[in-house]
């Protein structure tokens, strides 16, 4: 029989937050679901509007990750902005708590993807937010990116 392929090709990207962010450290962190959730996450069914992370009794939440109810699903089905737990190591854990004491600084979630083995994992980074100033100079640096990519010159 032959082996069933899995699609390894699923990733949900956050795009606001490169543009509202600066970026600096990246985790890789696994987040509890339940069934119906990772079937929707198979299907593409997830938006990172509003999304944010918080430590709460030491443990490390992602709030308002919105995960559209599986349409096969029950009575069982899941809560779309449920709040969910995510899996670090403890020392990840410890180093994220320490650095959120610093003024402006937050958890963000930059990407939802499933990974070779079938779980979903999402990509958490540690963020300060950006000045009005800043998105101005993102802006003209993509524009600039864009226009090389053609061809053209500005």
């Amino acid at each position: 029989m032959a082996k069933k392929e899995k699609n390894t090709q699923i990733s949900i990207k956050n795009r606001k937050a490169e543009f509202e962010y600066f970026l600096f450290a990246r985790y890789t962190a696994g987040i509890v679901l339940t069934g119906t959730e990772i079937k929707s996450i198979r299907a593409a069914k997830a938006s990172f509007t509003d999304t944010y992370c918080s430590f709460i009794n030491g443990e490390l939440w992602l709030h308002n990750l919105h995960i559209s109810e599986y349409l096969a699903g029950s009575y069982n089905n899941h809560d779309p902005k449920r709040d969910r737990k995510l899996l670090l190591t403890k020392k990840e854990l410890r180093k994220l708590h320490s650095k959120l004491n610093d003024r402006g600084t937050t958890i963000i979630p930059t990407l939802l993807f499933i990974n070779e083995k079938g779980l979903a994992k999402i990509e958490i980074a540690l963020a300060k937010g950006k000045k009005m100033y800043d998105k101005r100079e993102s802006i003209k640096e993509k524009d600039n990116r864009r226009a090389a990519q053609r061809g053209e010159y500005l």
